[in-house]
Parts: C-alpha cells; structure tokens; sequence
C-alpha cells in the first residue's frame, strides 16, 4: 500500500535533513506505529504519505513515494485527499466551517459525493467517533479533546483507504483514547484500512500495532519490526515494558493483562514493611492559601460549564485536574488567570477579589500555558519571545539561559517559533511564561509533543519550581506524569469537582485515571515504575 524509497527530506533554511534515504514499506491493512524523539522526523514522515511534504512546507526533496501505486509528489495533497485521510497534530489548523456537522460534511462536498450518501456517511462517523452529542455544536466551543475526535471523524467521512494521524490521542481524557483507538483498530482489522500513527503516548496504542517504525532523528537509520522486536532496543518505553525489561520479563507484555501473570511472582513487602507514602487525612486544607475558589459557575452560551466549584490552592502544592474532555478543566484554569470572569461566586488571590484586577495585573503573579501553544508565539525568534516577556513584567532582558538549559531550548533560542515541532512550541511557551518567575503556574496539556525524556525533563523542572514554593496547577489527561510528580488529584465531571485528595489513593481507586503500574498492581504504595524497583530491589 505504501512504498518509500531512499527518502530524503530538508525543512527550507536548513542544512540538515530531517529524514535520510529512508526506505519502508507498508502492507495493504498494516497497522503501524511511528515513534522516536521529539523533532525526529515522524510529523514529517507522516506528510510524505499524502504530498504535504514538500507541496505545502517547501524544501528539498529527494526519493520515491507511493501510495496505492499513487504519487504523493506530482498529485499534492488535493490529488491524494480521496486516497489519505490525514489528521494533524493541532486539530484546528485543518477546520474550515462553524458546526461539527458542516465540517464533517464539507470534504465530501468539494469531492461531489451525493446528498444521500453525505447524509449517511455522517451518521456513520457520528456514531463511528461517539461524537453524536456534538453534532449541533460549534466547533469555537469544544474543547480540545473533542476538536481531535471531530477533526478524525472529518478525515473518514471520505472513507480513505489509509488514515495517517499525528498523534491523535494528544489531548483525549484515556477513555476517550481508548474508544478512538479501538475505533481506529475496528476499521483497520473489518475494513482493511491501512492505519499509519505516530504517537508519544505509547502506553495507550503499542498494543495495536503491527509493526513499529523509530526514527532516531538527526537523519540515521530506522529501526522497523514488532514491538517485542523494537522496543527493547529503544529507551523509548511505557511503563509496563520498561518495568518488563528491568525484571527480566519475557516475552514482553504489552498490556496489563499480559504483565498480570508475571506480577503475581513478584515479591512486594508487606504494607506494614513498606507503608504508603499518601497523606492520611485527603481533605486538603485552606489555610494559607495563594487562590481559592467559592461557589463559582460559568456557562458558555447557557450551557453550563462551571457548576458550584469549591478549590483551595497552597503555596507549594502540585495538583493535576483531570476528567473527561469537556468536563471543565480548562474553563477552571482561565478564570483564575482572569480570562474568564464567574457568573456567581468568586475567584480569590491572594485574599483579594479577583474581579476587580485585569488579566495583564494577575498575569504579573499567575502564569497560564494554554493547550496550544502557538497562541502565545508571535515574534521572530524565541530569543524575542522571551525578552517581550521580560520587558512586559518590569523585568530586565536576558538572564533565561538556566531555564532554556532546563527546558532543552538552548540550541533553538535563536529559531522561528512556529517553524518548531509541536514538542519544542510546547516547551517554548512554557518558557516564555515561566521566564516572569510567576508565583501560581497554570498548565493546560502540557505533555502534547513531548517524548518520554522531555516528560521526565519536566517534571524534574516542576519539582525544582514546587521547591521553591510555586503553586502547581496543571490539567492533564497524562496519567504517567501525574503518578510521577502530583500530589494531589482533583477529578472534574460536568463542571463539578467530584473528587479531590491525595494523588496515589485517587489514582489507585479508580479504573480510568490510574497509571499501568497502578493498573498492575491495585495498591497505592506502586505508581511508578521506580516506586517497584525500589521496593523489590535488596
């Protein structure tokens, strides 16, 4: 179905190729799973597939691409549209209409496909993404989660025999992940389509794939083969394998169901011997607190989005918000920076009333990383960026390389921000908000784009930042990250916190929002891979 031959690819005003004499083949119905680095080349492997590279960015092209005995290179991406369904990383970007069901239905439109067939396709894909709920919506009034579940059922409305997605899991709640996935695997294994995915979230998806392809980056060869093939070559792994491939497990499990049996033989200390590290009382505590939150609601167009929001935020303290998409995390996050404004209740920093401070006022003391961050960069280079910030909150210029070293930017300070891959933009506008020093750091989805390293890179950063004495906000459907460095969990549903208290005893009740080792071994002692080795370990 698909042929790449020596392969060479460089971005316009660079000098080294991002892709070098690749050559890959890919079966009619494969599933495969690109990974590797952020910044390796998968986004742009990805469009090879449907003309993007080089029709749309430009560049130097070398090599042979064929899809379905099409060529990518002379039909574009309008010729090879019916052929490759392709989903972006930023589901925005590839919107045209207002309502989620004009979008569903514009592609089949400009291809002329008949009323009646337009009408049933939509119903099918309605049905196909679980999206139905949202047909009537606007799609300025989803939240991101559900921009990603329209913008893949857009691409099937077409019925593509292959579908190329770039992280489509990126900002989906798991259950909301695991449904597109499992949706993703019926066509593949009942239709026959061919799914090609990259994805850093390997946790989620590795066990749908038949064939992994890692690009090292830096143009160097591939890696190609079976998970149980790759992945222990690798150091990019999922809890579960890398757990696996510490104790010696073989063959290596890719679920939990697999990891199950070889988990029974490991020899854990008694709770008496090895006792849980959650705090005893889950009520958190208000005293000193830098934000609080009483009786807040919010609605978007008379649909309610906030309902009765009680939240206390101390010096010091990490929290994760998480829930489904849609069930008001980000709303939250907005109206303590001052974006958003309550409809009753109120909003607290500091012991003052929020409602009478401007954004640009809060913004000195809150900083507020959106989910996407291409909605805060704006100037030439990231250099630029960072000193507006500066400059912006009375501060001197400069004085940030300890942060870029932090963050890994030091080599792209002087860059075009939106020329970066989505894992370098999300670090850069962490960087350009976190540059001010600010007291409460507000995080929304700050994991999309970045690889396994540059997750443990951040959360060693956040850690350093809760030492000295900033308050940690972050929403995040990365379950891997929260059992890594939150303390505590608050768990939103339909605007409403449902549940609020201590990060391991949240994350171990709960059968959706509990990582694979908490999945592995039901007990809130075990979040992470190194709570287990250090446990079993003499």
């Amino acid at each position: 179905m698909i042929e790449l031959r020596q392969v060479t690819y460089a971005y316009p005003d660079t000098e080294a190729p991002v892709l070098r004499n690749l050559s890959l083949e890919v079966g009619e119905g494969e599933f495969l799973l690109v990974m590797g680095t952020s910044g390796s080349g998968k986004s742009t492997l990805l469009r090879c597939l449907n003309g993007l590279v080089p029709h749309f960015y430009g560049g130097t092209f070398r090599g042979e691409v064929r899809v379905a005995e099409l060529d990518p290179l002379t039909l574009g991406p309008r010729g090879m549209s019916r052929m490759v369904g392709f989903v972006l990383q930023d589901p925005e970007s590839q919107f045209v209409v207002d309502s989620v069901e004009d979008e569903l239905a514009f592609a089949m439109e400009n291809h002329n496909v008949e009323p009646s067939v337009m009408r049933k396709r939509v119903e099918e894909v309605l049905d196909q993404i679980n999206i139905a709920h949202l047909r009537h919506r606007k799609i300025n009034t989803l939240s991101g989660g559900e921009k990603q579940r329209v913008a893949i059922g857009a691409v099937l409305a077409l019925q593509p025999q292959v579908l190329v997605l770039d992280e489509p899991t990126s900002q989906l709640d798991p259950q909301a992940a695991e449904e597109v996935l499992t949706t993703l695997q019926k066509l593949n294994a009942d239709l026959g389509l061919t799914v090609v995915l990259s994805e850093h979230r390997l946790e989620r998806v590795v066990q749908y794939a038949d064939r992994l392809v890692y690009l090292p980056g830096s143009g160097e060869c591939p890696i190609i083969g079976s998970p149980q093939e790759v992945l222990p070559q690798v150091d990019l792994q999922p809890p579960l394998v890398k757990l696996a491939k510490s104790l010696g497990w073989q063959p290596l499990p890719l679920t939990i169901k697999e990891g199950r049996r070889f988990a029974r033989a490991v020899k854990l200390p008694s709770p008496a011997a090895h006792p849980s590290t959650a705090p005893a009382d889950p009520e958190p505590s208000d005293a000193g607190a830098m934000m609080r939150m009483r009786n807040l609601w919010f609605s978007y167009d008379g649909q309610e989005a906030l309902r009765d929001v009680d939240l206390s935020v101390a010096p010091g303290e990490f929290i994760a918000l998480m829930g489904r998409n849609g069930s008001g995390k980000t709303t939250l996050l907005k109206h303590i920076v001052g974006l958003l404004r309550p409809e009753r209740g109120k909003v607290e920093l500091w012991g003052e009333d929020a409602r009478g401070k401007d954004v640009e006022d809060i913004a000195r003391r809150v900083g507020y990383v959106p989910q996407n961050p291409g909605s805060l960069l704006f100037a030439d280079t990231l250099r630029d960026e960072l000193d507006f910030t500066r400059r912006s909150h009375g501060l001197d210029t400069g004085g940030y390389d300890d942060l870029l070293q932090s963050l890994h930017l030091s080599r792209l300070v002087d860059s075009y921000p939106r020329d970066l891959s989505s894992g370098e933009q999300q670090r850069a506008a962490m960087a350009t908000v976190l540059v001010a020093d600010p007291e409460i750091i507000l995080l929304d989805e700050p994991t999309r784009g970045l690889d396994y390293h540059q997750k443990q890179t951040l959360a060693e950063f956040l850690s350093s930042k809760q030492e000295e004495g900033k308050a940690i906000v972050m929403s995040t459907h990365d379950v891997e990250l929260v059992a890594q460095c939150a303390e505590r969990v608050v768990i939103m549903a339909e605007g409403q916190i449902v549940v609020d208290g201590p990060a391991r005893q949240v994350m171990s009740d709960s059968m959706v929002f509990s990582s694979q080792i908490s999945k592995l071994f039901g007990d809130d002692r075990f979040a992470t891979v190194d709570d287990v080795l250090a446990a079993v370990q003499p």
